[in-house]
């Protein structure tokens, strides 16, 4: 149960008390409250990486000509721990995770971080703030880690010192609704990447320039919004920060239609599970482009009979209606359909060990 010795762990001294802990964890929210400690790695040139540590969570202290604050180098990434019957933590695919970090650092020309370290640093920080990981059924703890350039240099060039960092916040439900299907509002005048661009990436720069299209989803009444391809603009990319899946229905077998991976959209480790899951179950599961137009035309026909967006965070969430500039459609009945709710609770059954773990998705922390 304890840490790697190759950590060093610096705990806190004033940690949060059990009862004002147990408060928190009553209602966790999303991204609300924070563990005591948090992981820390820097880099520093041609020293390379120094050795992970855990100390307690708290402020930054940033040179004001830091790069990240000039020139955005800043990525991060997102996976869960989750509590098992027995007690035990686990963590779903926080490998694939580390290869992505690893990925978005390379595009944004930052040190990689081997996927190893990814997971025994994570694991030493869950393990420290084992307490935070809730207990009740749907809520786990999310694990954020980040890497920012720290160089104090005003030159246009890549960052030679870094800061990764580990912080955790026990998590509720991501959208206040629950499972209750979300609007969604098609953006035509705003584009998330294009090829050649940071789609592909957990870039920070790629979430700055989405808000202002999430406010005119907002503003439109719709809950999230849906990205459209920069070139020809009429292809459906991703729902807000997640991936999007259309289920149709060709005769007595589910077809799930997902769109292709073609470098401007993120790479989700949900959406690959639910692929897979898909597979196993003998349903269709196929990667291609997917225009507004089909969409529209496939939702109103009844061909399509569901749209559901996944990730991380909500996992997956159905979508109920679709609202745009040139019209608007209900997907079904407007409600969830049975094929997101059948995907959702294999995945959550899977990850908080109430199912078989066939593909060895579950990392064991403790």
């Amino acid at each position: 149960m304890s840490p790697s010795p190759a950590i060093d762990v610096r705990p806190n001294p004033g940690p949060v008390d059990a009862a004002e802990r147990a408060r928190r964890l009553e209602n966790p929210g999303f991204g609300r409250y924070f563990t005591d400690h948090m992981a820390v790695l820097e880099y520093a040139g041609a020293q390379g990486w120094g050795p992970p540590r855990i100390q307690p969570y708290g402020p930054l202290t940033l040179d004001p000509a830091s790069s990240v604050l000039h020139y955005g180098q800043a990525i991060f990434e997102g996976f869960k721990a989750y509590r098992q019957p027995d007690g035990g933590i686990r963590t779903f695919r926080p490998m694939d995770n580390g290869r992505r970090f690893a990925t978005s650092a390379a595009r944004l020309a930052m040190p990689e971080l081997p996927a190893e370290t990814f997971v025994l640093t994570a694991d030493a920080l869950i393990r420290q703030d084992r307490d935070w990981v809730p207990r009740k059924a749907d809520e786990s703890l999310y694990v954020r880690p980040l890497m920012i350039g720290t160089d104090p240099f005003l030159g246009v060039r890549p960052s030679e010192r870094y800061l990764l960092l580990f912080i955790a916040s026990p998590a509720g439900q991501y959208f206040p609704r629950g499972l209750q299907p979300v609007t969604v509002w098609i953006s035509e005048e705003y584009v998330r990447a294009a090829p050649g661009g940071t789609g592909f990436a957990k870039c920070a720069g790629n979430y700055a320039a989405s808000l202002v299209a999430q406010r005119e989803a907002q503003a439109q009444g719709c809950d999230q919004v849906v990205w459209i391809d920069a070139v020809e603009r009429r292809y459906v990319e991703e729902m807000g920060g997640m991936n999007v899946f259309f289920v149709f229905q060709e005769g007595d077998r589910p077809v799930l239609v997902t769109p292709e991976l073609t470098g401007t959209l993120l790479p989700g480790v949900t959406r690959a599970s639910i692929l897979t899951l898909a597979r196993d179950w003998g349903f269709g599961a196929e990667e291609r482009k997917i225009s507004v137009d089909e969409w529209e035309t496939a939702a109103q026909s009844g061909l399509m009979t569901e749209a559901f967006a996944c990730g991380t965070a909500a996992v997956i969430t159905p979508i109920g209606a679709v609202k745009g500039r040139r019209g608007s459609w209900t997907m079904g009945s407007g409600e969830s359909g049975p094929i997101a709710l059948k995907l959702r609770q294999q995945l959550v059954d899977i990850q908080y060990g109430r199912a078989p773990d066939v593909h060895g998705w579950m990392h064991t922390v403790l």
